[in-house]
């Protein structure tokens, strides 16, 4: 049954005004001082209980529903400083409304937990590298870069099983003082649904495509398709999609104006044996670009790319751990052999001040065995002795450096690369 707000006011007081000094000035041009409920709708308006329309108007004598009043009701709930025979009418009020709170309520709940379901991670770095290769005559041409970041990573939460996430990159060349120049990016850089399920998951979109298991010798970017995982001891993980492979891979690929992205195929099978792991995998790529490419294939005919790889990693303590992996590209003439040995010591823990970690390795990567590889030390088409070292400065806040010294595959001939690294992770 609907009643006129005036006269709900005066049966109930709501909030028990009554009982207090009414000394808040009317805000509502029709209710006059001289109204019989003058005091109350001063009061009620200046505690925020009711608020009126726009045009500075009360309307006391429009019929309200009960959910209307019901949300005045919870306002006047939340209220300390209310007397013992208004609190006990307020309680009378609210048994009464009791299924429009309830309603209510299951509103506010439900903004509440939308609200959490979109969580947001990021992290701003700055990094500078400077790398060296000496050409046939001797001389050594220098690299540098130096580069800030700008990531932000958010997850909507679709279900219990179900996510979506993203990948948002802002970055700048801080060589350049310009202002914003096409050195400059902002770029979303995946986006993707997940599905994780017990002994199962599923990616669909944009998404990260890096090979954990050959610390990412093969692999270290994103990939537009599918990709299945599934298997408890023994994983079998399935991908397959476009890659782009003239930018920010190793396959020495120019673009052609036509298709710089080439259909991608693999499959991967790991076995854990709790502190050993084995991993064989085949990737498998078509593009005409490979027939264009210099020296991929001698006869210029080969449009394929199809390697094989073997990965192992055993943990011989919490602290100490070794890995290595192997590539080969059957499908190339030249450069078709990549591989990694790594022994790992300690590692860095974001939310632990003080704590660290340092590795060594040996790389070797050929430009058409991997695909595209992590270089933050070793450089493309290398071979040589990496060391690298990671420290926790402050709670989310980490320092990175690597130093590479090696050889050209090309023409045997010096490289080296310094590689520094600050994050602010949030």
């Amino acid at each position: 049954m609907k009643k006129t707000l005036v006269s709900a006011l005066t049966a109930a007081l709501v909030v028990g005004a009554a009982s207090t000094t009414f000394a808040a000035a009317n805000p509502f041009s029709d209710v006059p001082s001289d109204h019989w409920a003058y005091d109350a709708v001063s009061q009620l308006a200046a505690d925020g209980v009711i608020e009126g329309y726009g045009d500075t108007t009360f309307k006391g004598d429009k019929n309200i529903t009960r959910y209307e009043m019901a949300q005045m009701v919870a306002k006047a709930m939340a209220k300390t400083n209310v007397g013992g025979n208004d609190k006990a009418l307020i309680d009378k009020l609210a048994a009464e409304f009791a299924d429009e709170l309830n309603n209510l309520g299951v509103r506010v709940s439900n903004l509440e937990r939308n609200a959490d379901m979109v969580k947001w991670n990021g992290e701003a770095r700055y990094t500078y590298t400077s790398g060296r290769l000496e050409d046939t005559t001797g001389k050594t041409a220098k690299t540098n870069k130096d580069e800030m970041l700008l990531r932000l990573e958010p997850t909507a939460e679709v279900n219990s099983n179900w996510h979506v996430k993203a990948r948002l990159d802002a970055g700048t060349n801080m060589a350049k003082d310009t202002g914003f120049d096409d050195s400059d990016q902002v770029k979303l850089q995946r986006i993707w649904a997940q599905g994780d399920y017990k002994n199962f998951s599923v990616q669909l979109g944009k998404f990260p495509d890096v090979t954990n298991y050959d610390k990412a010798l093969m692999l270290n970017d994103q990939m537009s398709g599918a990709a299945v995982t599934f298997g408890n001891k023994l994983q079998a993980t399935v991908m397959a999609g476009r890659i782009d492979i003239t930018k920010d891979t190793g396959l020495g690929i120019a673009a052609n104006g036509d298709d710089d992205a080439a259909n991608l195929q693999s499959l991967a099978l790991t076995y854990n044996l709790g502190k050993a792991t084995g991993t064989a995998a085949y990737y498998h790529m078509n593009t005409a670009n490979f027939k264009t490419t210099a020296d991929y294939s001698k006869n210029a005919a080969e449009d394929t790319f199809g390697a094989w790889e073997v990965a192992g990693n055993y943990r011989f303590s919490k602290n100490v751990a070794l890995g290595g992996a192997y590539i080969d590209n059957n499908k190339a003439d030249a450069y078709n052999k990549s591989g990694m040995v790594q022994l790992d010591y300690k590692g860095a823990s974001k939310a632990n001040v003080g704590s660290w970690g340092a590795y060594v390795a040996y790389r070797h990567i050929g430009k058409y065995a991997s695909i595209d590889p992590n270089t933050d030390g070793v450089q493309n088409n290398t071979k040589g002795w990496e060391i690298g070292t990671q420290y926790t400065l402050f709670k989310n806040v980490q320092a990175k450096a690597i130093y590479f010294k090696g050889k050209q595959l090309a023409n045997d001939k010096d490289a080296s690369k310094i590689f520094g690294r600050v994050e602010f992770f949030f």
